[in-house]
């Protein structure tokens, strides 16, 4: 059932940036090693509300509910244009405490759990994904279906760790330029901005 078309789809959807990567990147440059791992750690936990929406029918529901779709879209857009506000307004250095990580780490994995659990798009794209690699006639499906939502998990988690981790090793670099620290919150703060936008327009 975890067959290679899986793992080599499932990895090219992870890798490629979307949100929760662009937070977890901004949090290991800003905030080190430590809270980028709370990061990933967030931005993957927030995929579990959608695939158990996934696995008992729920995202069928919400596909067909404009309403539903409309209100978890405009909070999810809502809540990427928060951060793109605070990012834009942070005039802190990109300089971490042992104190800050660690007073702020489950905030930080909290604000990644809330990026991913608000985008109503990702219901609905593993209710078109993760059928496709099932085998109605392999037996339980339902089984099946939490095998690979499981290897899908574990690979967003390593997959975001190394995002997070690459923009650590390149903290030094930014920690000691002002400017590259200005240019880089603009850019995040315009992602998120992106982001949000996308997502409010989008109509499914």
């Amino acid at each position: 059932m975890i067959s290679p078309e899986f793992l080599l789809t499932s990895l090219i959807v992870v890798l490629i940036p979307g949100t929760g990567v662009i937070y977890t990147v901004s949090t290991g440059l800003a905030r080190g090693r430590r809270a980028s791992l709370f990061a990933s750690l967030g931005c993957t936990a927030g995929i579990v509300p959608h695939l158990a929406a996934t696995l008992v029918g729920l995202a069928a529901v919400m596909h067909t509910s404009a309403l539903a779709f409309q209100l978890l879209k405009f909070g999810g857009a809502s809540y990427l244009l928060y951060l793109a506000v605070a990012t834009w307004r942070d005039r802190s250095a990109f300089a971490v405490t042992a104190e800050m990580a660690r007073l702020s780490a489950w905030k930080v994995a909290g604000r990644g759990f809330l990026l991913n659990i608000l985008n109503p798009k990702l219901t609905i794209f593993f209710l078109a994904f993760l059928p496709q690699f099932v085998d109605p006639g392999a037996g339980d499906v339902l089984s099946g279906m939490l095998v690979l939502s499981a290897v899908f998990m574990a690979m967003t988690f390593v997959v975001f760790v190394a995002y997070g981790l690459a923009a650590h090793m390149f903290r030094r670099r930014v920690i000691d330029s002002p400017a590259v620290q200005a240019n880089l919150r603009r850019g995040f703060a315009a992602t998120f901005a992106l982001l949000g936008a996308r997502l409010a327009l989008t109509d499914r």
